[in-house]
């Protein structure tokens, strides 16, 4: 019961902190119907500054960090974000009224990371003095690129399979279908090695990997803490205050979108999150064990598992799965995915600290 207080007293005191009070803040001022816009374009600059500074942070520790202490927590984020698309595909893929490929797509964007989720949860922490590794902006890649080549592949896959039945029904159970052979309609397109490398490179390309990786190899090889310390770091707070607002907004006006799909998708952006967080704290308690990895870094795990991402996911998503309704994973995503993993953080702090303690 004790364990119970303490959580809900956390995430009382956690939502009058300024992340979460703005993000609220911009769902009731869209819902208020304001007229309050932010610019694209300031949106998309306040985004790479603050990927570039996770980046930075990142590789500056990562410079100084045990390989086996960095190598453990990256393995097991890769292995969270693959465990949340496999969820995904037995659950909302499955549902009925929800095409698989649709639902695929939705899992792939819950599986990847959000940029602004994560820096959200560092904010938390940093506010509350809980520390976490320095080099936890370093795993980011390992859980988005994994879930999004997973999803697609998955996706990809079921669709070859399906379209290669079709045509042995269609031609009286003559056809076969043969990876790079050529039974299915797709096969001949390079299924396997050339698409799984085509997703990846176009992951990589993407905005916010980009600006994430720089930040790190930066970080990494060059010496970059004057700009990090006399630039980046002080506008941190600023920006992502500005960034929530935005996304506040944003949720609110993508819920609209979710009437067009079914009330599954809906079930799951509420649900989802948390069983993701769950995924990612036991992978994050598995790195303690083994590593030492610290309670902040297992919160900041399990806030990386429980978001949906909101710049590399979805233009990846567009590419690579053009049969996919944008509406159901984007507006799932946005709409109730994001709000829903950032309010949630409060829980994973309060959860660290029940379990294994700041």
């Amino acid at each position: 019961m004790d364990i119970v207080i303490e959580i809900a007293t956390t995430i009382v005191a956690q939502l009058q902190k300024p992340t979460l009070a703005f993000l609220i803040g911009g769902m009731m001022l869209a819902a208020l119907g304001s007229k309050l816009e932010v610019p694209e374009p300031v949106y998309k600059f306040i985004v790479l500054l603050l990927l570039l500074k996770v980046g930075l942070s990142a590789g500056i520790s990562v410079r100084e960090a045990n390989l086996v202490e960095l190598a453990v927590p990256a393995a097991l984020a890769a292995a969270a974000g693959i465990a949340i698309i496999l969820l995904g595909r037995v659950t909302l893929a499955r549902w009925r009224g929800v095409s698989e490929m649709d639902g695929m797509a939705t899992a792939g964007l819950f599986g990847a990371v959000s940029a602004s989720t994560l820096a959200a949860g560092m904010a938390m922490l940093d506010s509350e003095g809980i520390p976490y590794e320095g080099f936890i902006g370093a795993l980011y890649p390992f859980m988005d690129i994994a879930a999004l080549v997973t999803a697609i592949v998955l996706a990809r896959l079921s669709a070859e399979r399906k379209a290669a039945r079709t045509l042995q029904g269609a031609a009286g159970g003559a056809a076969t279908m043969t990876v790079g052979g050529g039974g299915g309609p797709g096969f001949d397109q390079g299924f396997g090695g050339d698409m799984i490398k085509g997703i990846l490179v176009d992951t990589v390309r993407s905005p916010a990997i980009s600006a994430l990786l720089l930040g790190l190899a930066i970080g990494i090889f060059g010496r970059p803490e004057s700009v990090y310390e006399s630039f980046y770091d002080p506008l941190f707070r600023g920006l992502l205050s500005v960034l929530m607002l935005i996304m506040g907004i944003e949720a609110w006006q993508r819920l609209s979108e979710l009437r067009k799909v079914a009330h599954a998708y809906v079930l799951y952006g509420i649900a989802a999150p948390f069983a993701h967080g769950l995924i990612g704290f036991g992978a994050g308690l598995i790195a303690h064990t083994l590593t030492g990895f610290s309670a902040g870094g297992v919160v900041l795990l399990s806030v990386m598992a429980a978001s949906s991402s909101d710049i590399s996911g979805p233009p990846t998503l567009r590419a690579a799965l053009p049969e996919a309704n944008p509406s159901a994973y984007v507006g799932t995503s946005t709409g109730l995915g994001t709000p829903v993993a950032i309010l949630s953080i409060p829980l994973w702090i309060a959860l660290a600290g029940a379990v294994i303690g700041f």
